[in-house]
């Protein structure tokens, strides 16, 4: 086990009706506000006007999809200079909001600050007071050190990353997330547990991350299943928890081969990352097992998997395969992964950072064989 400290946000509010404090704790940060929301205004109008009541100049970004360079280089020359950046919405807009107060208050070019494409360097300037509130249960972004942007000149989705990004306040208010489509759901559920599975299981996995994902993880997998069925509120509240603790836990312990993978097929595809996330995670397990047959916390895991589902445990992995299918998740090739990238996204994929933190390593050829499993 290696040694540990432990990050988080300045502050956390979580459970129904959170949200409600939010424009007046907006406002002790500052006055100008540019706020980042979704393609949708559900969440974001309701916002902004509650600011504005409270005497707030509100600039308003729309982030409709995963970010890239591009549309981050352009919200930045559109930003102005807020006091404040509040985003709400999924982890893409989280993760413009997140990037976007640590970028304009900084020197240079964006490529300055982005892993592995760019130079990768810290921050110059500390970021602007960043607020982060979700609307869906999946990414635990609010309560994450980094930003996903994808280059797509690069074919990858890279991080910016900084311990000064983590938000000074996270709203995880399960009542933003229901009504979520099932599709979203299903995508953003599976992400959520694999957050959670992928720190218990990590190399890099310390007690607070361990206390977290323990009971994260049977709750979330049982509360997925029961969204699939219908809406739910205790499901709701339950996978926003999952969330918020996978947030937590990858940003101390680390991640594996899922995100790995994930980050370099959704930079060659554009696929969404929890789609992604979610088709490899049974395969990834296997294949990890299968490397490390003695590892006792897969078996936990696996077990876990199969008590959500009622079948042995050796049955765990495929039952949990076949319910994101009959639920509609797509195979690796129907969300455009050719069979002739698999070299070169294996190959990506362990020279990752997210590879670090997986419990034993894994040859390109064992990532080729997830991605042939993975469809």
């Amino acid at each position: 086990m290696a040694p540990f400290g432990f990050s988080a946000p300045a502050r956390i509010l979580f459970g129904r009706g959170q949200a409600e404090a939010a424009p007046a704790l907006i406002k002790t940060l500052g006055t100008s506000v540019l706020l980042v929301h979704g393609a949708s205004p559900r969440h974001g109008a309701p916002l902004t006007a509650a600011l504005r009541d409270l005497g707030c100049i509100v600039t308003c970004l729309s982030c409709a999809s995963e970010p890239d360079l591009a549309m981050l280089e352009t919200a930045i020359a559109a930003a102005g200079q807020p006091d404040v950046v509040v985003a709400i919405g999924g982890g893409a807009v989280l993760d413009m909001g997140k990037a976007l107060a640590a970028l304009i208050p900084a020197p240079g070019p964006v490529m300055r600050y982005l892993e592995v494409v760019g130079e990768g360097r810290r921050l110059e300037v500390a970021p602007l007071p960043f607020v982060a509130m979700a609307t869906t249960s999946g990414t635990g972004a609010e309560v994450t050190k980094n930003a996903v942007i994808g280059v797509p000149e690069a074919g990858r989705k890279v991080s910016l990353r900084d311990n000064r990004m983590l938000a000074d306040l996270a709203i995880t208010d399960p009542a933003l997330t229901d009504g979520c489509p099932k599709s979203v759901t299903l995508a953003s559920g599976l992400d959520a547990v694999t957050q959670v599975i992928e720190p218990y299981i990590s190399s890099k996995s310390n007690p607070m991350t361990d206390a977290l994902c323990r009971t994260a993880i049977p709750m979330g997998l049982s509360a997925l299943r029961q969204l699939m069925q219908g809406e739910d509120r205790t499901a709701r509240d339950q996978m926003s928890y999952v969330s918020l603790c996978g947030g937590l836990a990858l940003a101390n312990s680390g991640l594996g081969a899922v995100h790995g993978l994930a980050g370099v097929i959704g930079g060659q595809c554009g696929a969404a990352h929890g789609a992604v996330c979610g088709v490899l995670l049974p395969h990834v397990l296997r294949t990890n097992e299968q490397a490390d047959p003695d590892n006792g916390r897969i078996k936990e895991v696996r077990g876990w998997i199969a008590a959500a589902f009622d079948v042995a445990p050796d049955q765990a992995l495929d039952a949990l395969a076949a319910f994101s299918a009959q639920n509609g998740l797509l195979k690796l090739s129907q969300m455009g992964l050719a069979t002739a990238d698999h070299q070169t996204v294996a190959e990506a994929a362990g020279a990752s950072s997210s590879m670090r933190g997986n419990p034993v390593p894994l040859s390109v050829v064992q990532l080729i064989n997830v991605l042939v499993q993975a469809g």
